[in-house]
């Protein structure tokens, strides 16, 4: 098969990799855009697997077949999956009351069986003619959020968005733990156009307001953007074999792979304020082909995902010097918290990649409630039981190197690679802070700038390597042609790693 996906879009490797590894070989033209139910079923699930439930639902009272919503079980790779997928065809996929108690049952199955919950997407919401069934009875939609919420952190939720998800029912795909969406199908939004320019006077568009692309790339509801069905479900499969069943297991492992690139020759720029992909690091340090970067259009500053390490499933947290020199902000701060959880509820090894300035300052963040949100990538990240490596490419300054699993936060090793730097903030800021009143009282610019100089050669061996090294800041300095293999023998040690006691119910997460 070959994808629609532009190859230089963010994500577009996820996207081909969940396509080479897809299990339908046959022509793409098989698979229109938009399909059928059936067929998307036929494309999630291993053949002769599905074993269907209560699919004569509402068929005599009213003629709705399976009241709109196919509920069952099948395999993924051998893996048995929970399936909720709703038929756009039948009556645009609305919920009445026994949808309801169709996805009802189906989730409180997976919550007894512990089994994956795969959301296949595509309904109109709420069914207006049976607002008593759908809306406030003690088996309609508020009992399927609840048993989402149950189910969060316990098995892995994954969403295909194929077309609308309306009014109440857009929180579906928000309980889940990833969201695929079909370009120029899928939408999620509380209230249609009609409905919002009638209560607040605005006036937009379906896509605008609730589509796919404003969703991977403004609000962060959506993990990725697909050209098609087919291409989504593909990378749903994909994903899931990067999970375990549920939360009592661990990933499973895979043959290793080499790296899709070796030459390091010019990988990272020397010079700290340049710009360069991080994704290429990662392309060198994890299994070729293997890195499923999650929310790649959203809060670019940070890069997260799944890969393979030696065929061992890792999650990788990752600064962008790419984009905005790669400081944290507050969409990237809460990017990385929710991975970082979704990492430790699946016990998946989490790896810290540090080049970062730090937070991002100034009037604007700080109203935004860029303290709050840091705060929660922090917590998320120190109350990870998982093992956690931390790896400082070139810098990390200020509390970004505090959020990005420093020290104190009990990584099993900090690694830096010979040119790294650690500190407060680089040395010419912290030049600037500390002898601004000294600089400015110098009148002639030679003089002044031979001050600087000096006092920066001062900062920077201050926060050397080596002496950073002497007190144990970090424990090994690697060259980047050996980063690869130090991860994997780390990782080997920590392989009989355990959850400490419960000390308390759970932390209180900051807003």
């Amino acid at each position: 098969m070959t994808t629609t996906v532009d190859g230089d879009a963010p994500g577009a490797r996820a996207v081909r990799a969940a396509v080479d590894r897809a299990e339908r070989g046959a022509d793409p033209s098989r698979w229109p855009d938009k399909l059928p139910v059936s067929q998307r079923l036929e494309l999630l699930l291993d053949p002769g697997s599905w074993v269907e439930d209560g699919l004569l639902a509402n068929a005599q009272a009213d003629g709705l077949p399976a009241d709109g919503v196919r509920t069952g079980v099948g395999r993924v790779d051998g893996r048995r999956v929970a399936v909720i997928a709703h038929d756009f065809a039948v009556k645009a996929g609305s919920w009445g009351r026994l949808t309801c108690e169709k996805q009802i049952r189906i989730l409180e199955r997976a919550d007894r069986d512990l089994l994956p919950v795969v959301y296949l997407v595509d309904s109109a919401g709420g069914r207006l003619t049976d607002q008593l069934g759908f809306f406030s009875d003690r088996r309609g939609a508020s009992r399927i959020f609840q048993l989402q919420v149950a189910l969060s952190g316990r098995v892995p939720q994954i969403c295909c968005l194929h077309g609308p998800s309306a009014a109440g029912g857009a929180y579906m795909p928000a309980f889940t733990d990833w969201v695929g969406m079909v370009e120029g199908n899928a939408s999620m939004y509380l209230a249609s156009p009609r409905v919002a320019e009638k209560v607040t006077g605005e006036h937009t568009t379906l896509e605008e307001m609730g589509g796919a692309l404003m969703h991977a790339t403004v609000s962060g509801c959506g993990d990725e953007v697909f050209a098609s069905d087919w291409e989504a479900i593909a990378a749903a499969r994909l994903l899931l074999s990067y999970l375990p069943d549920s939360w009592q297991e661990r990933p499973r492992d895979a043959a290793a792979a080499a790296p899709a690139r070796q030459d390091w020759e010019g990988a990272i720029p020397a010079d700290e304020a340049a710009g360069y992909d991080v994704r290429d690091v990662i392309d060198r340090l994890v299994d070729g082909g293997s890195f499923f970067e999650v929310k790649s259009r959203w809060a670019q500053e940070m890069v997260v995902g799944l890969a393979r390490l030696d065929g061992h499933v890792v999650g990788l947290v990752a600064n962008q010097p790419l984009v905005r020199s790669g400081a944290i902000f507050v969409d990237s701060a809460d990017k990385a918290a929710r991975f970082i959880t979704l990492c430790d509820a699946f016990n998946i090894p989490l790896l810290f990649l540090h080049d970062v300035p730090g937070f991002m300052v100034g009037v604007a963040v700080e109203r935004q409630g860029i303290i709050r949100h840091g705060a929660k990538m922090i917590t998320a990240m120190a109350s990870a039981e998982v093992p956690k490596l931390s790896v400082i490419l070139r810098k990390s300054y200020a509390a970004g190197y505090y959020a990005m699993c420093a020290p104190g936060f009990e990584p099993r090793a900090s690694i830096a690679l010979p040119t790294a730097t650690i500190g407060p903030m680089a040395a010419e800021a912290s030049v600037n802070a500390m002898y601004a009143k000294k600089i400015a009282e110098i009148a002639d610019p030679d003089e002044r700038a031979a001050y600087i100089a000096e006092r920066t050669d001062e900062q920077r061996a201050d926060i050397d390597l080596l002496r950073v090294a002497s007190e144990l800041v970090v424990d090994a300095v690697v060259e980047p042609e050996r980063l690869r293999a130090e991860l994997v023998v780390r990782l080997a040690d920590a392989a009989g790693w355990s959850r400490g006691p419960q000390r308390r119910h759970h932390h209180v997460s900051p807003v």
